[in-house]
């Protein structure tokens, strides 16, 4: 029986891969060798991130004029909405329309869950979404003068939501 008094056995596993095309179904070598006397060499990814590559992106702050008028706009943002949440007078009210949104949020979620578990009804509902498209492109985006009846449609409807057009 032979001793190895002193000696290094280091196993190294390298994880090679055959230059063929990337989608070739043929899978990468492994190759393990047996090495001794020899450190284990540091790892490739290691040795491209500890040194300075030009390839790297660094990301630094931006001390142009863009990032100084967006804090301008944000701060512009938030005045406007402190004026108009003081402006609000009963302010019990947006709390319960904000707690009804919630809730009415949580329960389609629930709803739609349960309706995406019964098989097959999420794909007949997809195929009858997919038929309404296309009726509506049909109907309403296929010709110029169907466009017009749209848009004005749209205009319609945006005068009586907001008040100012004909009632």
């Amino acid at each position: 029986m032979a001793t190895m008094a002193g000696a290094a056995v280091t196993i190294t596993c390298s994880y090679t891969s055959v230059p063929e095309h990337r989608f070739s179904s043929r899978k990468p070598a492994n190759t393990c060798a047996l090495r001794r006397g020899r450190p284990l060499r540091q790892p490739i990814s290691q040795k491209v991130f500890n040194r300075t590559s030009p390839n790297l992106v660094r990301a630094m702050p931006s001390t142009d004029e863009s990032s100084t008028s967006s804090s301008v706009q944000t701060e512009e943002l938030l005045a406007d909405l402190k004026a108009k949440w003081d402006a609000i007078e009963d302010k019990t009210n947006v709390f319960i329309y904000g707690g009804g949104a919630l809730v009415a949020l949580w329960l389609s979620s629930t709803i739609i869950g349960a309706v995406n578990s019964v098989p097959l009804l999420p794909k007949l509902l997809e195929l009858l979404g997919l038929a309404y498209t296309g009726w509506f492109v049909y109907r309403y985006l296929l010709f110029k003068d169907n466009r017009k009846e749209l848009i004005q449609d749209i205009e319609d409807l945006k005068s009586k939501i907001t008040g100012n057009g004909k009632e």
